[in-house]
């Protein structure tokens, strides 16, 4: 009966801790594309705004339950038209009760509140990215790592085209050096098969 407890107990932690919920940043399909999953429809009301506009970051969020009253959670900043994810929060953990507002912080800079998105969306989107960037050049934040549990298993190429319907996109942010992400994007995928929005 022990080898048989001891190995229940062993399935048991190997799961992966179950989801408490997910949150997106308005707008954030600007510019994607993707067939099917018609449950990740962005309903932001500037999500149909067709080529009006530039691409803006996209804030990711999730927790995960760990236990008795308690969550980790982590946040993911992503740039899906070029540079993959730009920076992460966590993990941390916190007591349940604290979610909702560090969800509201989180997303305190938007005008409208966050969306309840499934998990597959965000795996796709911020794991997407990141293979996006890759191919680009570009190599996701250094603590990354840290935060990609928080992402779970995953083996598929995402349903999402990433790019500024589909061509990298390059917007420069305060802490981008313009010159390396050119010089870059010119070795991966050529000159003139790119956009880009420096500053200065």
């Amino acid at each position: 009966m022990a080898p048989l407890i001891r190995a229940h107990a062993q399935s048991v932690a190997a799961r992966e801790p179950s989801i408490a919920g997910c949150w997106i940043s308005p707008g954030w399909s600007k510019g994607l594309t993707w067939e099917g999953h018609p449950e990740w429809r962005d309903a932001s009301e500037d999500a149909d705004d067709g080529d009006r506009g530039v691409p803006s970051l996209i804030c990711v969020f999730v927790a995960r339950e760990v236990r008795y009253t308690k969550v980790s959670v982590c946040g993911y900043l992503v740039d899906a038209q070029c540079l993959g994810v730009k920076n992460v929060l966590g993990p941390r953990v916190i007591e349940r009760y604290e979610l909702d507002a560090l969800v509201r912080r989180y997303f305190q800079a938007y005008d409208e509140p966050p969306q309840v998105v499934p998990f597959d969306l965000v795996q796709e989107l911020v794991l997407g990215a990141e293979a996006y960037a890759r191919k680009l050049g570009f190599e996701p934040h250094p603590e990354f790592e840290a935060c990609r549990a928080h992402l779970g298993t995953w083996t598929a190429s995402s349903a999402i085209r990433f790019g500024w319907h589909g061509k990298p996109f390059f917007s420069q942010g305060p802490n981008d050096d313009a010159r390396t992400v050119m010089r870059t994007l010119e070795r991966s995928v050529g000159r003139g098969n790119f956009d880009f929005m420096a500053v200065g």
